[in-house]
């Protein structure tokens, strides 16, 4: 039994649990509901990687496996789809997965996915070690389903 406590002051001073920074978005009026009822219905699993914890907590983000799965709600609106912008491209490329609309974002390593035709932006970054990325999207879809809905 000596061991676990060894165990538990090593993950203390090595930080074993999953947790990742991620900077939490600021929405504001009804997309607060729609996230904080996002955040709610979140799975505990995407693509067999494990829920972990977001720093600092916040009901707007939420991460699973390491290198973290990343999720962001309320999110602005993104460059690529604003008219007038640098990035502006008025095909972007995006796809439906399990009735949920994304806009998909070649990142240097991995891809950002992000709702569309939603109220709500939903931002998730998915790592190049997970390709192939979008293989988190299904778990995602029906808490985004429920929890944010379709309309711009």
């Amino acid at each position: 039994m000596a061991a676990f406590p060894l165990l538990t002051a090593v993950c203390a001073v090595a930080g074993c649990s999953s947790a990742a920074q991620v900077a939490a978005p600021s929405p504001t009026g009804e997309a607060v509901q729609h996230c904080r009822a996002l955040h709610q219905d979140l799975p505990r699993t995407v693509d067999g990687l494990k829920r972990g914890t977001a720093e600092p907590v916040s009901d707007f983000t939420a991460i699973w496996g390491d290198p973290a799965v990343e999720l962001r709600c309320g999110v602005p609106k993104p460059e690529v789809l604003r008219h007038g912008s640098e990035h502006y491209n008025p095909n972007p490329d995006s796809a439906e997965v399990d009735g949920v609309q994304w806009l998909f974002e070649k990142q240097d390593d991995g891809y950002r996915f992000t709702t569309v035709l939603r109220k709500v932006y939903v931002e998730v970054t998915v790592p190049g070690k997970y390709a192939p990325e979008v293989n988190v999207l299904p778990d995602l879809a029906g808490a985004v389903q429920k929890a944010i809905p379709a309309g711009v």
